[in-house]
């Protein structure tokens, strides 16, 4: 990912103005570091950059949490600080590459796009950790009436589709470079045709990670219509037997299973595995019922939170458990004397946000987007609320 290394400056000279084409909005310094944090907006994208200090170098760099899909956007706020203060730079790989194939950015979606989402599509279906591609474009190109959702972490992968989107020149598939665990919340129940999970990662020393889980099939269930199906695809016979006992664990559940069954498109780790003599196993539920409609009306603001030095003094960086979800201050920034930045973790144990948390004298909110709209992260912020509101 983009970053460069410069020689230490005198930060003061970073000004809350335009330079070329990225606006700083404000500065903050690690309390527990000398790090320092720094809020941009390019292109109508808010994101922070990390400036972390070392005694003969400082690397300038993206932070993890609010990064936005396009690195390009990264690159170009670090180049405009870097020209605009005439930085010396030790190291730098923040070369914009003009002559790439074009990201498809109208097909990229965030989370707040699924608030109140109406489909252009009758057909909609969402493949989770679609990896090279490969498969969601064989669909989309199969099926240019059906919209497919891809669901990827990886960003790098995200960017590869959206680049693969521009070239074939198609319309129905979105790239959503997120976590789907907490993207599926985001769908209108009873809308989705199939949701597609092929050759997840097992995840077998740490299973709390594993995409499949009990809350995955409600929410999975609740999501595709009547008739619709959760199809699983793995080459691994833990996360088989694991997936169908947690299918079996539900009450009443339509269950299909295949074993070495070829699809019309193989990837290339399939084709390794398969090259291997690997099984390959597939599991698909089918959705029985009409669901009830979501309920997501959460508002999270922070009304009546202001800047106190209270809440430095009161707030502890240990981790707060509640029954199903936790509350974790890790970091505090001060932004002037009486504006801080704080990162916080909370929500669920097997799926948590990250989020940071402007406070001010005269308003309070999350940085960049908002939590997604869970029962779990309402109730966390609610506390957050409590703990923030002194």
């Amino acid at each position: 990912m983009p970053h460069i290394t410069i020689k230490p400056f005198n930060t003061s000279m970073l000004k809350k103005e335009l330079y070329r084409e990225t606006k700083v909005l404000f500065k903050a310094i690690d309390l527990s570091s000398s790090d320092e944090l720094i809020a941009v907006e390019v292109k109508s994208s808010r994101f922070l950059l990390h400036l972390k200090k070392a005694k003969e170098s400082w690397l300038l760099k993206y932070d993890k949490v609010t990064r936005p899909l396009d690195v390009n956007l990264i690159k170009k706020a670090i180049d405009d600080i870097l020209n605009g203060l005439n930085l010396d730079i030790l190291n730098s790989n923040i070369t914009i590459h003009h002559n790439r194939a074009k990201i498809a950015n109208r097909y990229e979606k965030s989370i707040e796009d699924f608030i109140d989402i109406e489909f252009p599509f009758k057909d909609v279906s969402i493949e989770v950790g679609f990896g090279s591609g490969k498969h969601i474009l064989y669909q989309a190109i199969s099926n240019p009436n059906e919209l497919f959702i891809g669901i990827e972490i990886h960003t790098p992968s995200a960017k590869k589709l959206l680049r693969q989107i521009e070239l074939k020149g198609l319309n129905n598939i979105w790239v959503v470079n997120y976590d789907a665990r907490l993207l599926l919340e985001m769908i209108p129940s009873n809308s989705l045709h199939k949701i597609f999970v092929h050759f997840p990662v097992p995840w077998d020393k740490k299973p709390q990670r594993r995409v499949i889980s009990s809350s995955f099939l409600d929410e999975s269930m609740r999501a595709l219509k009547k008739g619709g199906r959760l199809e699983l695809r793995t080459d691994s016979s833990n996360y088989f037997w694991y997936s169908l006992n947690t299918f079996l664990d539900k009450k009443s559940t339509a269950i299909d299973i295949r074993k070495n069954i070829s699809l019309a498109v193989t990837s290339k780790y399939e084709a390794r595995w398969l090259k291997e003599e690997k099984d390959i196993y597939d599991v698909s539920v089918t959705s029985l019922n009409k669901s009830k409609d979501r309920d997501i009306k959460f508002d999270f603001d922070f009304n009546g939170v202001k800047y106190s030095d209270f809440i430095l003094e009161k707030i502890s960086k240990k981790p707060i458990l509640f029954n199903d979800f936790f509350i974790h201050f890790e970091r505090f920034y001060r932004i002037d004397i009486n504006t801080i930045l704080i990162k916080v973790a909370f929500g669920s144990f097997n799926r948590p946000e990250q989020k940071y948390i402007y406070i001010g004298s005269r308003d309070s909110y999350y940085f960049g987007l908002n939590p997604i709209k869970s029962n779990t992260n309402y109730k966390a912020h609610l506390k957050i609320k409590e703990y923030l509101n002194v």
